[in-house]
């Protein structure tokens, strides 16, 4: 199994499958590359996982054992000993990291780490203004939502605090917590060090101002790469408060409804299946789109499309160009926002259009392109300070 960068023994047998290797020939390009074979490196971010928990979140002991995948309370400790040179209770005792108080005894909270800048303003607004009714809210400075998850679902709160993010989970199954916290991490991009970003795009003459006006603009991501696709096909050709509003439909009507609600958030986003197999006639939008949407819907669903933070970009691209009704706007924001590509641009986006003319800069398409060309690698991140022109 493969899931959220956890690989166990029969995973290994399925990437090499899936790699066209043998194990053998997988284990030693692993080992030259890296210096240790998929056993070794899964062991390593079983431990890295279960330190993370051990410092940063609420969890009892046993619990962190579980979370981070090892299969026994005795494997966890020795493991832990031996990487660290510390036993689990002193990783934590030097961590001065209790419980929360404040939280339920389902409630799990993480710090997660990211280097300053971080442009939460932005990053809230752009989330808020796409927030889908039932699955996602803003509450004062958090970002709240639910999670579908591998071993069911999920509620993740996030907001800035101390220099780091603050995430509660609430987890129905605590073997979701890497997952969790992984998709938390993609969705609000904290593993780019925006120095790098902000230091390149300040040398361009057209870029420089809007860069130094707002430091730390990041990229949102994605917490599931379908749903991400879905949502970006019922976003083609409408307006931004449009495609919220049928997503919101959508998910009233396909989406899974949670045991219990969490202030209002209802329901999780609906599966590929379950828009497959819904009926044409109920899915919101026009005919030409109810039907790009059950075609995208279908191969989500068989897994002959995946969409994940692992996927080839090009692959990927590829098979979403090949679905009647999926242009290349649309398959290049999905590889933003769900394959991380830092370097996709829109030349044909009205709003990225709209930010130029305002630069007074001319708005064809290729001259649009060519001008992006000074942005590169970073051309995602210049997209979103052009987009925040407009906000502001």
């Amino acid at each position: 199994m493969i899931a959220d960068g956890v690989v166990d023994r029969e995973g290994v047998t399925g990437l090499a499958r899936h790699l066209a290797y043998s194990e053998r020939h997988l284990h030693r390009q692993l080992l030259a590359e890296l210096g240790a074979g998929p056993i070794a490196l899964a062991r390593a971010q079983r431990a890295q996982t279960a330190r993370l928990l051990i410092q940063t979140s609420n969890l009892r002991l046993i619990d962190v054992a579980h979370a981070a995948g090892f299969s026994s309370v005795r494997q966890f400790n020795d493991t832990i000993k031996a990487t660290y040179g510390r036993t689990p209770t002193e990783l934590r005792h030097k961590s001065h990291q209790g419980r929360d108080s404040s939280a339920g005894a389902d409630t799990v909270t993480v710090r997660l780490a990211y280097r300053e800048p971080i442009n939460w303003k932005h990053m809230l607004g752009y989330l808020d203004a796409r927030a889908v009714g039932g699955v996602e809210e803003i509450t004062n400075v958090a970002y709240r939502r639910t999670l579908r998850l591998p071993r069911g679902y999920g509620v993740a709160e996030m907001e800035p605090v101390n220099g780091h993010i603050q995430c509660k989970l609430r987890l129905q199954d605590i073997r979701d917590l890497t997952a969790a916290v992984q998709r938390s991490r993609r969705l609000l991009d904290l593993d780019t060090d925006t120095n790098d970003v902000d230091e390149h795009l300040q040398t361009d003459s057209l870029l420089g101002p809007l860069v130094r006006n707002s430091p730390g603009l990041r990229v949102p991501g994605a917490v599931d790469g379908a749903e991400l696709a879905v949502r970006a096909v019922l976003g083609q050709q409408v307006s931004v408060a449009a495609a919220r509003t049928t997503a919101s439909r959508l998910t009233n009507q396909l989406g899974d409804t949670l045991p219990v609600a969490d202030g209002t958030l209802t329901h999780l986003f609906p599966s590929p299946q379950a828009i497959a197999e819904a009926h044409p006639d109920t899915l919101p939008g026009p005919r030409a789109r109810r039907q790009t949407l059950q075609r995208l819907s279908w191969a989500l669903a068989s897994d002959e499309l995946v969409i994940d933070a692992g996927s080839d970009r090009d692959e990927v691209r590829s098979h979403l160009l090949a679905i009647k009704g999926v242009g290349s706007w649309t398959a290049d924001y999905i590889a933003m926002r769900a394959l991380a590509d830092p370097d996709v641009f829109l030349p044909t986006d009205l709003a990225v259009k709209r930010a130029l003319a305002q630069l007074g800069q001319p708005t064809t398409t290729s001259h649009i392109a060519q001008l992006a060309q000074h942005w590169r690698p970073w051309r995602a991140y210049a997209l979103q300070h052009l987009w925040a022109t407009l906000a502001q």
